[in-house]
């Protein structure tokens, strides 16, 4: 063999070799593979928080088992891996690195603001998708997350709504505002303070209780004293029922308004007539409005593959998310990408999600809030009865 011919092998080898990493397939994303898409949830199992996390689960949980049974997503069947941090900030780093260590491809369904504040960072320093909180926190839409997707409307949203509906409605001057001390109660009472402001006002009263506790009792009498005519109360169902109740055994009977992370049903069930009256802000319609084409199949879809699970409020917005996270999925095409999957959420524009006219998602490579429209609902008879007039809050 030639000097020249042994030359021309290793020149060739050498060439195939730095070649090869080029020609080989791409490596998939991780949590993909050929038959499956890895999905990851931190949300409240247990805890006294437990139902809103459980109800958000459940809801997305069906929606994928239906996509499943109609061949996934591209081929891919969607499988949801969901851990428990119990509403718990202390929880959040355990949680999300057991996600991390699954190796999935995306994350969605968490709950809760305190929670959402410490989820944030880690998926933009990690680079994982995170969409749908069941929060509206001011924090997770401005400024811009790259790698966050928000599908409801905002507490800014909601509380502009209460204001608009006190102040310009029903002329209520007088507002005060009990709150848990923590991040939630924190973005709930901004912005009622910020919609206050565009009035030249500001709440009459605030006081704060220790979040998770129903150590509310100072937080009443202080607020209480300054006679509001309307008291916006902030926190989940187990605390914010407690509040109710104690104000009306006392005599003292404002009108009681509070945003959607309590937990309507739950709300109802805990406060039982006490609940009557109140004034709930809902991110979504009410799941009893089956002439909706998306609370139709929400309803057929929960009895169908979660048939012990009672619809609510809190697993309609569950599956509205995974709906979301569906569209970006099918769009993202069949070699899905982290990336790819939030340019094709951001490509979504104006698309009608079957729940009424003013509820259209909308994206854009500077806008991750979804949702903007906001539903007020009054309880009467124990259920949440949506309304468009004010004035019906003056015929308790």
């Amino acid at each position: 063999m030639s000097a020249n011919w042994r030359w021309t092998r290793v020149l060739a080898t050498a060439l195939g070799l730095v070649l090869l990493p080029i020609l080989a397939p791409a490596q998939s994303a991780p949590g993909v593979t050929e038959k499956e898409i890895l999905i990851g949830s931190c949300a409240a199992l247990e805890g006294p928080s437990s139902f809103l996390g459980r109800e958000t689960v459940a809801g997305a949980e069906a929606y994928f088992d239906s996509v499943n049974d109609e061949g996934g997503v591209n081929g891919r069947k969607l499988k949801l891996v969901s851990m428990d941090d119990s509403y718990d900030p202390a929880k959040t780093q355990a949680c999300w690195e057991k996600l991390m260590a699954q190796k999935v491809f995306a994350m969605g369904f968490f709950v809760g603001t305190p929670t959402a504040v410490k989820y944030v960072p880690l998926a933009e320093s990690n680079k994982v998708p995170l969409i749908g909180l069941f929060t509206g926190a001011q924090t997770l839409y401005t400024p811009l997350r790259h790698w966050v997707i928000n599908v409801r409307a905002s507490y800014g949203d909601e509380t502009q709504e209460q204001i608009d509906g006190l102040w310009k409605t029903l002329g209520f001057k007088k507002i005060g505002v009990i709150y848990p001390d923590d991040a939630f109660g924190g973005a709930v009472l901004l912005g009622v303070q910020n919609a206050l402001q565009k009035e030249g006002a500001s709440p009459i009263a605030t006081a704060s209780y220790v979040r998770q506790t129903t150590q509310v009792a100072g937080a009443i009498e202080k607020v209480k004293a300054a006679d509001p005519e309307a008291v916006i109360v902030v926190g989940p169902s187990n605390t914010v029922a407690p509040i109710i109740k104690q104000a009306h055994a006392e005599g003292w009977k404002p009108l009681f308004v509070t945003v959607s992370f309590v937990g309507t049903d739950d709300l109802i069930q805990a406060a039982g007539p006490d609940a009557e009256g109140m004034i709930i802000t809902q991110v979504v319609p009410p799941y009893y409005l089956t002439d909706l084409k998306t609370v139709a199949l929400y309803r057929r879809t929960l009895q169908r593959y979660m048939p012990a699970v009672r619809p609510s409020f809190v697993s309609l917005e569950g599956f509205v998310d995974a709906m979301v996270m569906v569209e970006g999925l099918k769009k993202a095409g069949k070699e899905p990408t982290r990336e790819n999957l939030i340019e094709a959420l951001e490509s979504l524009h104006e698309v009608d999600m079957g729940l009424g006219p003013q509820l259209k998602l909308n994206y854009s490579a500077k806008s991750h809030k979804g949702f903007e429209h906001v539903i007020p609902t009054i309880i009467r008879g124990g259920r949440a009865v949506p309304f468009t007039d004010w004035s019906i809050a003056e015929s308790k």
